[in-house]
């Protein structure tokens, strides 16, 4: 049983939840959260915590951040597009129970320090940034570690945003390099 409730859009993305992990969820219903649904996270944020887990497109990283503003000290938990993907439709409600375990086991706290373990210049350097194929990398790379797939930008934040150390980065790019062989 995972102790945090898991927050996710909707039912579809509960039924899927629940089929993958003996969990409580809550869904928003969209952007447009109602009070009592605010209310009703709010309550489990206090209580037992909650992992944001938001479907990987634009609307759901929209409903993640204004989660993550009410709430400030959740766990992310994220899952590649590729895996949430069915027929041209991407949701939580299309990734199979083991990727939705992956993900979930990957959850992490946001930091909420201004230490800044990575800049431009790894980015650059790593070919996630500036180069041929770096959106595949940074894809490869924020499945590896549990952060998601997101533009240079977004990436490098969520490196430093999520205490992603120098061992775990090294780790999963060798993990990557290996792959490519």
């Amino acid at each position: 049983m995972i102790k945090e409730i898991i927050v996710v859009e909707g039912r579809d993305d509960e039924a899927a939840v629940k089929a993958a992990v003996e969990a409580e969820t809550i869904a928003t219903h969209g952007f447009g959260i109602r009070k009592e649904t605010f209310d009703l996270i709010r309550k489990a944020y206090q209580e037992r915590g909650i992992i944001i887990f938001t479907d990987p497109d634009f609307a759901g990283e929209k409903i993640r951040k204004r989660l993550a503003e009410q709430f400030p000290d959740c766990k992310h938990a994220y899952l590649p597009r590729d895996e949430a993907s069915k027929d041209g439709d991407v949701g939580i409600e299309n990734a199979c129970p083991e990727h939705i375990r992956e993900a979930l086991k990957k959850a992490r706290f946001s930091t909420h320090t201004t230490h800044t373990e990575f800049n431009n210049e790894d980015m650059i350097e790593y070919g996630l940034a500036g180069a041929p194929g770096a959106a595949e990398r940074r894809d490869k790379l924020g499945k590896a570690l549990g952060i998601g797939y997101g533009n240079s930008k977004v990436f490098l934040n969520r490196l430093n945003q999520y205490g992603i150390t120098r061992q775990e980065f090294n780790e999963a790019w060798t993990s990557y390099m290996h792959q490519q062989q």
